[in-house]
């Protein structure tokens, strides 16, 4: 090992998370380096959301044009597979990262390219893809984000049968023509939305009783019509047992409980994310290698003031915007703890506390129809122990939404906490719908009352008129 280098600031991994620490903790002015053994910015940027949003795009407004009248004649045929996937590419930079070195580059941070493990208190340990080895020490902090991988589960026959993950579902260059799916997850219905588009002839298996069982119960029921109208299958309270591949190309069969079999051309496991966390030297400071990390609301790891976790490894919200927004929250809690200040604002939605967390997470699907949702749904609210009234609508009643698309399906639902009367929670599933759920973000972190909301007047005719609606229900 060579003698230590120092920075006021280490970061392990440079996905969403790590690169926002590394933006605020150099604004701040501190001297920081990067540990990235992948490619800079991470999952995200070249493997996720990226990549499988340039998928989709291309599913999604053939969708929509087809259902407008004067244009549906023009987009009848398929997808040009080709141009979707020259698109995608575009987007991931070819899976380069030199645009991110660049701006690593511009704010004077430092990459080290390799593996990176803690080494003891403060200090981070890097072997590069030559061999060569360097020790980090950090004045202030080390941030962990080293974000989380697909888990696939140990069933029999699923190393030779080489399944897909997210990976290789967002980055694959050809279509299959018949796609398993297994799971109910945002990945397993976002890429059976963009396989069938493309081509495949799409089966999704879900242990469950539906998609999206993170969401309100709807969410996952819409989303599920439109897969089975687009051609898709759809099974519920299914397990697979075992799984077997013909041959090196050969077509893959996954024996479900009870011994059906079903047959595809590639096997796609949306089953789940464990975190990263197995080989980056946690024992050495007293903690479980291939744990999750906890941290407290400013993301720091509890009888560690040294040590901070952000993104996916701390299991908080494993949603690529939390992340940053956690990256926004640690690096000026870092900036003021490194200055001097004898006081933090960590109290609910303090400037040091990541309270949207739990209080107003929101997330966007992009199926179709997309599915968006902020805060707590109708059945995380009671069990809270919250006084409250779900308020439904019929999306496709607003004259906004009749304009978008012929035959318009949606719904939108408020959770009001009748004591308080401000929104706990809010979701929106139709064409467009992702787009709607900001401004619920904004009333359920800003604890707008009700009667204030009123006074939010909706522009006509859009289907943000959803809004108006709502509150109408809701009063009577």
């Amino acid at each position: 090992m060579t003698e230590a280098v120092e920075y006021d600031v280490v970061v392990l991994g440079g996905g969403p998370a790590g690169e926002n620490i590394v933006d605020r903790t150099r604004a701040a002015g501190l001297s920081t380096a990067l540990v990235e053994s992948e490619l800079v910015g991470g999952e995200c940027s070249y493997w996720a959301c990226v990549p499988s949003k340039a998928l989709l795009r291309p599913a999604l407004a053939r969708s929509e044009a087809r259902r407008v009248p004067g244009l549906a004649g023009a987009v009848q045929g398929p997808l040009d597979a080709e141009a979707v996937f020259a698109h995608r590419d575009y987007w991931t930079g070819d899976w380069k990262d030199d645009g991110q070195l660049d701006w690593l580059d511009s704010i004077g941070a430092h990459l080290y390219r390799g593996h990176g493990r803690l080494y003891g208190v403060r200090k981070v340990a890097v072997t590069s893809p030559e061999g060569e080895h360097h020790i980090l020490a950090a004045r202030h902090a080390v941030v962990v984000a080293t974000g989380t991988r697909a888990v696939v589960p140990d069933l029999p026959g699923i190393a030779g049968a080489r399944p897909w993950t997210s990976r290789e579902a967002t980055s694959a260059r050809r279509v299959p023509g018949r796609l398993l799916i297994v799971g109910g997850s945002v990945v397993a219905a976002e890429m059976a939305t963009a396989w069938q588009a493309l081509g495949s002839r799409v089966t999704v298996l879900v242990r469950g009783s539906g998609l999206l069982p993170r969401m309100e119960p709807f969410a996952g029921e819409l989303v599920a019509e439109a897969l089975t109208e687009a051609g898709a299958v759809v099974r519920t309270g299914v397990a697979v047992e075992a799984v077997v591949r013909d041959g090196p190309a050969g077509p893959v069969t996954v024996v479900l409980e009870g011994g059906e079999t079903l047959e595809g051309d590639e096997l796609l496991m949306a089953t789940g994310r464990a975190p990263r966390t197995e080989d980056i030297g946690l024992e050495t400071v007293g903690l479980t290698p291939g744990d999750w990390i906890g941290v407290d609301e400013g993301c720091r790891v509890p009888g560690h003031d040294w040590l901070y976790a952000v993104g996916d490894v701390n299991h908080r919200a494993l949603l690529t915007h939390q992340g940053k927004y956690q990256a926004r929250i640690a690096g000026a809690a870092i900036a003021a703890r490194a200055a001097g200040s004898p006081a933090l604002d960590e109290g609910r939605w303090g400037a040091h506390a990541a309270t949207a967390d739990t209080a107003a997470l929101p997330q966007a699907v992009f199926t179709d129809p997309e599915a968006a949702a902020v805060g707590l749904t109708l059945a995380e609210a009671e069990r809270a122990g919250h006084r409250v009234r779900a308020v439904d609508y019929d999306l496709g009643k607003v004259s906004g939404a009749g304009l978008y698309a012929d035959g318009y399906r949606g719904r939108a639902r408020i959770v009001v906490d009748l004591d308080r009367e401000v929104l706990l929670g809010a979701t929106f599933v139709g064409p467009g719908a992702a787009e709607l759920v900001h401004a619920a973000t904004v009333a359920v972190v800003g604890e707008v009352p009700i009667g204030r909301l009123w006074h939010a007047v909706p522009s006509f005719p859009t289907i943000s008129e959803v809004w108006l609606r709502l509150l109408e229900a809701y009063r009577g």
